[in-house]
């Protein structure tokens, strides 16, 4: 179906998207019944007063625990995906996360599985029925691919992407495509296509972004295992904001083959892709699928590096031990109550398990580090962006309005000004590692905020420092949950002063009572490479200390 036509205005196109998406939710039956007509802020509970109890229990099963009831034949791939699609229709309702669903081509696949297990008498792969949702412009075949611009409506992805065949190989079905904001450049999830994506949470409070859909289907269970992006924190905000497990992977480690963007093919900062979950071990699960598919052989741009299995870091009674460097802060923007809290709390609990070292590590040039961000995400001062939004006539929405127009530093380069900034890049890549080495080389990661605050109010995301710097670098980093927002306990400093712009606009946009119960995460981070030792000390830590300290779900 052709949405648009150069006759047609921004908004008409938009409503052609939304009505593929309505369309796609009336054909998943049995029909979903109508909300509440009382909502609270939170809504976490209402997908569970919907569903039946069979539909409820398939759905709060984490991605691990289906796998091995679909393997065994408790379960059929049918009923599985029939659940997700009703509680995926749900989620859409309560937080406007779903770019469409796909319940024709869902259900005929988790038809094809049931009749290759009845069979076989076995799974067809590893993933055997497992549901996995999909940020939208991870490529579908046959399916529009906008990457969150109205002018790229009716451009269609000839293929699914390569990490998707690599899943559906493995026995996964691909049902639900997520919400993504204008142009994938915010940190949360806003377009002039499909709108706001809000918080389960708190709706008063953004989701994140980019891969806002995402963490919005799953925090409401709509989805046990999905596919985000980032190149500047586009999975760990959302992760971060509704209480997920997600990580950024090292750039090259996961196929990006069949992902539009509209900065793909320029390298100044790479992007990837990567997992989020409700669960740790959904995270482990995705990995070691995709790598143990060895997409190297097929994908030049990879390195051939498989998931390599760890053994546990933390050790009792030997000489090693996990060391943990705590950077309390980035020097630019002090976190607020609730983030300083979580990292307190985890810090004591890190202090009193034997086999884990705790150790200070400071900043290093932050100011540095965004200015360098600054030129690089548009070297070229945002006339792509802006020619993409032209195509419709469709406006900035206020966030990428100031992101990639009106933030200070951002400029056009010419061809000497990118080879400057680039050489910038990698001589900080360098220092940066030097100083790891010679300052804590015995520091295994970095644990650190992942945002100065919970989830913003939407509208208000412009800081991201605190994950940006993570992509400029290329290491891997994971971001979890810990705690919630207690007015109680994290009420703001007024007699705080602010050290700059940035620091002011975050400080001056917190209230504990306005983001009550947000989840409040924390972020891991390792050396470039080390993605396992990231997830495995993270492992570690989590089995040691009782991590997650409160229930987000509860």
């Amino acid at each position: 179906m052709t949405i648009k036509n150069r006759n047609t205005s921004w908004q008409e196109t938009a409503k052609g998207v939304q009505a593929v998406r309505d369309d796609s939710i009336a054909q998943v039956q049995p029909a979903v019944p109508e909300l509440p007509q009382q909502l609270s802020s939170r809504v976490i509970d209402i997908p569970r007063q919907l569903l039946s109890p069979s539909e409820v229990e398939i759905t709060e099963t984490s991605a691990e625990g289906l796998v091995t009831s679909l393997a065994e034949g408790k379960i059929t791939a049918t009923a599985v995906t029939q659940a997700f699609l009703r509680r995926a229709a749900i989620a859409q309702k309560l937080t406007n996360c779903i770019y469409e669903l796909l319940p024709e081509r869902a259900l005929a696949r988790a038809k094809e599985l049931d009749e290759y297990f009845a069979k076989h008498g076995k799974p067809s792969g590893s993933l055997h029925g497992l549901p996995i949702s999909v940020k939208g412009h991870v490529g579908i075949a046959g399916r529009d691919n906008t990457a969150g611009f109205v002018g790229w409506v009716g451009r269609k992805s000839p293929d699914d992407a390569n990490v998707l065949k690599i899943l559906l190989k493995a026995g996964a079905v691909i049902y639900a495509r997520t919400t993504e904001p204008q142009g994938l450049m915010a940190l949360e999830t806003c377009s002039n296509i499909t709108g706001n994506t809000v918080n389960p949470h708190n709706t008063a409070l953004s989701a994140g972004g980019s891969s806002g859909g995402e963490s919005a289907l799953q925090a409401l269970h709509g989805s046990p295992l999905g596919i985000g992006s980032d190149i500047g924190g586009s999975i760990r905000s959302p992760a971060a904001n509704c209480g997920l497990y997600g990580l950024k992977p090292t750039a090259g480690r996961l196929p990006i083959i069949g992902v539009s963007a509209y900065v793909i093919g320029c390298e100044t900062i790479l992007g990837t892709i990567g997992p989020l979950s409700p669960t740790l071990e959904g995270i482990s699960l995705f990995m070691k699928t995709v790598l143990d598919a060895k997409p190297w052989l097929s994908d030049p741009t990879l390195h051939q590096i498989p998931w390599r299995g760890q053994e546990p870091l933390i050790y009792q009674n030997k000489k090693r031990k996990l060391t943990v460097g705590v950077m309390w802060e980035d020097g630019v923007v002090k976190p607020t109550p609730p983030v300083t809290r979580a990292l307190q709390e985890t810090v004591d609990r890190l202090k009193s398990i034997p086999g884990i070292e705790v150790i200070e590590w400071k900043p290093y040039q932050q100011t540095e580090a965004l200015e360098i961000l600054t030129r690089l995400y548009a070297p070229d001062g945002g006339k792509a962006f802006a020619q993409n939004l032209a195509l419709s006539g469709e406006p900035y929405l206020p966030l990428l309005e100031w992101t990639l127009r009106d933030t200070p530093g951002i400029e056009e380069l010419d061809l000497h000004g990118v080879w400057g900034w680039t050489l910038k890049r990698e001589v900080f890549r360098y220092k940066y590692l030097q100083a790891w080495n010679s300052i804590a080389p015995e520091m295994d990661v970095i644990l650190c905020p992942a945002h100065p605050s919970p989830a913003p109010v939407i509208d208000t995301s412009r800081y991201w420092g605190y994950t940006s710097i993570w992509n400029l670098l290329d290491y891997p980093a994971i971001v979890f949950p810990v705690t919630r927002v207690d007015p109680g306990k994290d009420e703001k400093d007024t007699t705080y002063t602010p050290r700059n712009e940035h620091d002011s606009w975050c400080h001056e946009h917190y209230d504990a009572r306005k983001q009550i119960n947000a989840p409040v995460s924390l972020q891991l981070v390792g050396k470039k490479f080390e993605d396992e030792k990231v997830v495995q000390a993270l492992t570690d830590i989590k089995e040691k200390t009782g991590l997650p300290f409160v229930d987000c779900f509860a």
